[in-house]
């Protein structure tokens, strides 16, 4: 075996075990720790924190990075919302660990930006993608710890339910309906909405609520203003198509929150890609869009504005230069369709135009196009983080080091003066001297 074999097999070894050091050598080593519930946010590390999961059945645990700016303003709002989710009925723990640091847990729990915030419910991680800002994080985090299905029993009752609830959540009540007709549904979608059943209410609760007969279930979007009544059949397939039609509104926004609650979501998107979504004429769009999508619930019905996110739309073919309206159906994923004649929509008669764009793509007269260029790294780079893209760099160095050590075996050695030395060394392509700094991180 030659000097450049051992040396290749080093070079693999050496990426093996590199992580894995620099993790275990930061251990504290200080075994067991016992932990108490006393309002602050605990720092955790590879020692102690299997046990803090284990401890807490809803914890809170921010992996961050000390480099990190959006970090740094993250820690005192954490330390804000810390003692009121301790005080909770069913208390939530807040706790921090240096994942830039301890990298065997983040990479146990697939961390590839800062910060990432993980709540972990009964040992079980549950991604958080909720507001930040303390007050409106513990009102969110409120729902991981409510009841599956809250029965209310007066006109009050259901407007404090209401209230509580606030806006980040779509909201289920099922009027004049049994607690166990929505418990199965209700545990299956906690994570994603409230429930639960109206026992007594009045004649105003029916007017308010839009329903004039009962048992109906309502759903409500309060950050949308959008609600829509079900008067059944009430089993549970036709129950739960009901629930999951109506996670989202009729016509959603799209932007980078949205995009990750719609990742769960297996329907294509209705995509309508406007210059403006704050415009006037493209909010008159979105109400014949919301017209089509209340006929057209097996499509998820979205819009993104040029001018709010230029790089998204750009992935799609359009931009400023782009004839809008312009409509595609998205699979969410890599792959889009035109449909042949209507690529944009003209201003006159968009109510047929839209029709006919949906009649188009469920007969098959589309194209099958894939979103590319250098926009669309660009956006993908905007949700991987940056410690994804450090990782990819790094395994090709490995790569390329092992396969050129290796195709050296091949060559026979060959002794030459330093002029030639120098020759070869400046045919090297001046792309290819670049030098990679590891302080040029990004959040």
């Amino acid at each position: 075996m030659t000097k450049r074999v051992f040396l290749s097999i080093a070079v693999i070894l050496c990426c093996l075990l590199i992580i894995p050091i620099s993790s275990s050598s930061s251990s504290s080593g200080n075994g067991e720790q016992t932990f108490s519930v006393n309002g602050k946010v605990l720092e955790l590390d590879e020692s102690n924190f299997d046990s803090a999961i284990s401890t807490f059945d809803f914890i809170l645990v921010d992996f961050y990075a000390p480099w990190c700016g959006h970090c740094k303003r993250l820690s005192p709002q954490l330390d804000e919302a810390a003692p009121m989710l301790a005080s909770l009925k069913v208390p939530i723990v807040i706790a921090k660990l240096n994942a830039d640091k301890y990298t065997r847990l983040a990479r146990k729990y697939e961390i590839d930006g800062f910060p990432s915030l993980k709540i972990f419910m009964h040992g079980v991680p549950v991604d958080y993608y909720g507001p930040r800002k303390p007050d409106l994080l513990v009102r969110y985090l409120k729902k991981f710890v409510a009841p599956d299905v809250a029965v209310l029993n007066s006109d009050s009752g259901i407007t404090e339910f209401i209230e509580a609830a606030g806006i980040s959540f779509p909201i289920y009540i099922g009027f004049g309906l049994d607690e166990s007709v929505m418990s199965k549904l209700a545990i299956k979608y906690k994570k994603k909405a409230w429930f639960s059943v109206a026992k007594d209410f009045s004649e105003d609760i029916m007017v308010l609520y839009d329903f004039d007969k009962v048992p109906a279930l309502v759903s409500l979007h309060p950050s949308y203003n959008e609600k829509s009544i079900f008067y059944g059949p009430f089993e549970e397939e036709f129950l739960e198509d009901f629930i999951k039609q109506n996670m989202f509104p009729p016509v959603i926004p799209i932007n980078h929150e949205t995009l990750k609650a719609l990742k769960d979501d297996d329907r294509k998107i209705v995509l309508t890609i406007v210059e403006d979504d704050t415009e006037e004429k493209s909010k008159k769009t979105f109400k014949l869009l919301k017209a089509a999508a209340s006929a057209n619930r097996d499509l998820i019905f979205g819009y993104v504005g040029v001018k709010q996110w230029d790089d998204f739309a750009d992935t799609f073919g359009a931009n400023k230069k782009t004839k809008l309206p312009k409509m595609v159906i998205w699979d969410g994923d890599v792959e889009y369709f035109s449909v042949i004649g209507f690529e944009s929509i003209d201003e006159e008669d968009q109510a047929t135009q839209i029709s006919q764009f949906l009649e188009g793509y469920k007969e098959g007269r589309t194209i099958k196009k894939s979103i590319g260029g250098p926009s669309f790294i660009g956006f993908i780079n905007s949700l991987i983080g940056m410690r994804t893209v450090f990782m990819l760099v790094f395994v090709v160095a490995v790569i390329i080091l092992i396969q050129t050590i290796n195709k050296g075996d091949d060559e026979p050695l060959r002794v030459g003066t330093r002029d030639e030395a120098d020759t070869a060394s400046s045919s090297v392509p001046e792309t290819e001297k670049k030098e990679y700094r590891s302080g040029d991180k990004e959040d």
